[in-house]
């Protein structure tokens, strides 16, 4: 999978999310959205937990006196 922005993966996910809810995909292809979701989904979770890092580190370099 090649690497994709933040909003293009969600975007991409909620629309797997939509395929398989609609309950009509054969079992070999629900499972392959269920995996490339799945992939989405922890991507997300990375660039989430690193933009979470950048914000603590920059908090803290600016709060040095409190």
């Amino acid at each position: 999978m090649k690497k994709m922005t933040f909003e293009n993966s969600m975007k991409k996910l909620e629309e797997i999310v939509a395929s398989l809810e609609k309950g009509e995909l054969s079992v070999e292809d629900a499972i392959k959205f269920y995996e490339e979701g799945m992939k989405l989904a922890s991507s997300c979770y990375n660039i989430l937990e690193k933009a979470q890092q950048k914000v603590t580190k920059l908090k803290n370099s600016t709060n040095v006196n409190d």
